[in-house]
């Protein structure tokens, strides 16, 4: 299979399904949200991630960090979009590169927190200069008028999943438990 265009991908998607009655427009809308994320992460994963040896979500895991500090992991994987495991992985691999430190919480020997190193500090302090050259090329056909519209759209979508999206998610479940994974063990319930 070829690379398609995004244009490519709406015809086909027209043609496949021109008489049933969908909510077009948003599902456009929610395809090339989906398509410019992917787009996005893998060039940046091949530019200047790839020089760094950092994955997208090892560069998140370490950009929350930076950002807020000393934090709670289980603050960190749901900043970065990830499950507890796959954070446990990551810092796993950042701390024997020696860019994050895990460190037990001072009043409860049940949590850890992650705090980056005085190597992860310096690594994203010259990192995210020439990550954020890479953010501005990805949207170099956009004015800043048009980024600062478009960052105002998806502030919008995302709010309305983490105002709504709970309760939208336990009405189409009808509150169901998870089925179970491939290997047969169930999701913990939160």
């Amino acid at each position: 299979m070829t690379n398609r265009t995004i244009e490519e991908t709406e015809h086909a998607v027209r043609a496949k399904l021109g008489g049933v009655p969908l909510l077009r427009a948003q599902m456009a809308a929610v395809g090339n949200i989906h398509r410019a994320a992917a787009a996005v992460r893998q060039h940046l994963e091949n530019s200047v991630l790839r020089g760094a040896q950092l994955t997208w979500t090892s560069f998140v895991v370490l950009w929350v960090v930076w950002i807020w500090g000393e934090t709670e992991t289980r603050y960190v994987a749901e900043e970065a979009g990830i499950s507890k495991g796959t954070l446990t992985g990551v810092a796993r691999t950042l701390e024997s590169r020696g860019l994050v430190e895990r460190v037990g919480h001072p009043s409860d020997g049940r949590m850890v927190l992650l705090r980056l190193t005085p190597a992860g500090e310096e690594l994203m302090a010259e990192l995210f200069p020439r990550f954020n050259q890479e953010e501005a090329f990805v949207s170099g056909a956009l004015s800043d008028e048009e980024c600062e519209q478009l960052a105002g759209l998806l502030r919008r979508v995302v709010g309305t999943l983490e105002q709504d999206g709970e309760a939208r998610r336990a009405e189409l479940t009808a509150d169901a438990p998870p089925p179970p994974r491939p290997g047969g063990r169930r999701r913990r319930e939160a």
